[in-house]
């Protein structure tokens, strides 16, 4: 089975898309507690994973007009003539025509049509893909209780057979209940009559965090579950089981904003760039701010950096370069595509060279090497115009060296830069109070030129106490299940997935809130 274009790797889990997207029938129990997005992931499923007329939904916990209040996309897609309610069906006429046929029949024709049609059945799976759909276990269940929307799906499957169809059933304690059935009986008959017999995917939506027991009579069983991160939200899908399917990350972070399921995981590396690289365009700055050159950034700050102010960006043991690179460079490219220029002390495992590749990808060479200046305390020379060597040069000289490096990054037009300070280097090579004292100075010349700073903390250092209390923003940037994340501190925001904008490309960046 396939999605619309594609779209079901961004998402739903990949592996989950290659599951469904097997040859034959393949049954899924979807399981977590209440809240945790279940119901999301099932219409997520139908959208991306279903084509029309041949996937449907069964909801038996809400109508499908408490869903499209719900979910408001719902009404501009094609999943509305696939929601079949539950509640209503009691009173819907669409099962008679094919239910009447028979069921008007003596009881000793009816069996003998039961028989021809597994006697077909058999015939049907020597020649190829099945016609009919097969309901010898739906039959038993049938007498002991009628089950009209369970009839109505079997009915819609058949009619688009030998077409693979999908149905999901939210939620499977619903129709157990509702008919006095155990569990695993319902089950067993979904499987062997749609999933081995009828070539089917059975989605089962469990309404509880524990499957029961049940698990091993399905293909497939994921879970969906709600924590706390430093007092907020995340969700994660847990892929617990998805036969003759290599599962490559078993665990994603989930977000259901805009009320849609999203799978996230790692922006494409920098280090990988498309074959052409678009150069950059300047985002303009709003009045007193700097924008970040992510629009979405820009709006959580309610216009991007404040002129004059210093910024913290504390990075987690698990974040790698090129994750906080994705927040960092479209800043950086923001100013220089606009004449103005950068100053550099780098973090360890950073390289002047490796931040010259990335940005050059986006602009040209020639203004990366005039405006932008590195302090590099372990070089003792260099033919770059870009790196001072500080390790050269003793105290005095280190100081006309960097007032050198300011005045080539302010230009003749002298105007504001980019201080951006990797405070690991500045702690292990001065001692955290020299450290401390440089930044001191460093906020007093960004508020007074009108500056920018930018401050990379990592863990574990002496100076963050100290000068976090200074900064205007302080920002986490962390790991989740391989996605880079982002929440603020000050000011307080939710968490948020970064990512590379899919309708932009490299290297505009959009943060999706975690949800």
């Amino acid at each position: 089975m396939q999605g619309n274009n594609g779209a079901a790797a961004g998402a739903i889990p990949l592996e989950v898309s290659t599951f469904l997207g097997g040859k034959g029938g393949r049954s899924l129990i979807v399981k977590g507690g209440a809240g945790t997005g279940k119901t999301t992931f099932g219409l997520e499923l139908l959208e991306r994973m279903g084509r029309p007329n041949q996937s449907f939904y069964l909801s038996t916990r809400v109508s499908d007009d408490a869903l499209y209040r719900q979910f408001p996309w719902l009404r501009a897609s094609e999943l509305r003539t696939r929601i079949l309610d539950a509640g209503k069906l009691f009173l819907d006429t669409l099962h008679a025509r094919d239910k009447a046929v028979v069921q008007d029949l003596p009881e000793d024709q009816r069996a003998k049509i039961t028989a021809a049609r597994h006697v077909m059945q058999a015939i049907t799976d020597e020649r190829g893909p099945p016609t009919r759909v097969d309901r010898a276990q739906l039959n038993a269940l049938l007498r002991r209780n009628p089950m009209p929307e369970v009839e109505n799906c079997y009915n819609r499957i058949e009619a688009v057979l030998p077409e693979k169809a999908l149905l999901v059933i939210d939620s499977l304690e619903g129709v157990t209940h509702k008919y006095g059935l155990e569990m695993e009986e319902f089950v067993m008959a979904l499987q062997k009559d749609l999933v081995e017999n009828s070539n089917t995917n059975v989605v089962m939506i469990l309404e509880k965090p524990e499957a029961g027991g049940i698990e091993y009579l399905v293909d497939g069983l994921v879970s969906v579950v709600r924590e706390e991160l430093d007092e907020r939200r995340v969700r994660h899908m847990r892929l617990e089981k998805l036969r003759a399917t290599a599962i490559g990350q078993p665990r994603y972070a989930v977000t259901l904003a805009g009320g849609r399921f999203t799978a996230l995981g790692p922006g494409t590396p920098a280090s990988h760039p498309p074959a052409q690289s678009p150069q950059w365009g300047p985002e303009a700055d709003p009045e007193r701010f700097y924008s970040t050159g992510i629009g979405d950034f820009d709006a959580l700050l309610g216009g991007g950096f404040r002129r004059g102010s210093y910024n913290a960006f504390e990075v987690d043991v698990n974040v790698g370069i090129d994750d906080y690179y994705l927040v960092l460079v479209p800043t950086f490219l923001n100013f220089l595509t606009q004449s103005r220029g950068i100053t550099a002390v780098l973090a360890a495992g950073e390289s002047p060279e490796k931040l010259r590749d990335t940005i050059t990808r986006y602009c040209p060479p020639h203004i990366f090497d005039s405006r932008v200046r590195i302090a590099d305390y372990t070089a003792s020379e260099s033919e770059e115009s870009y790196i001072v060597p500080m390790a050269r040069y003793g105290r005095d000289e280190a100081t006309r060296a960097m007032t050198s490096a300011e005045k080539a990054v302010r230009g003749p037009e002298g105007k504001p830069f980019i201080e951006y300070t990797a405070f690991d280097t500045m702690e292990s090579l001065m001692g955290d109070q020299v450290a401390i004292r440089l930044y001191f100075q460093g906020v007093q010349r960004t508020k007074l030129l009108g500056n920018l700073g930018i401050g990379l903390l990592k863990p574990g250092l002496l100076v963050s106490s100290e000068i976090l209390n200074m900064m205007d923003s302080y920002f986490r940037i962390i790991n989740i299940d391989n996605a880079p994340c982002i929440y603020g501190i000050r000011p307080r925001t939710t968490i948020y997935s970064i990512s590379y904008d899919p309708t932009k490309g490299p290297p505009h960046a959009k943060l999706t809130p975690i949800l």
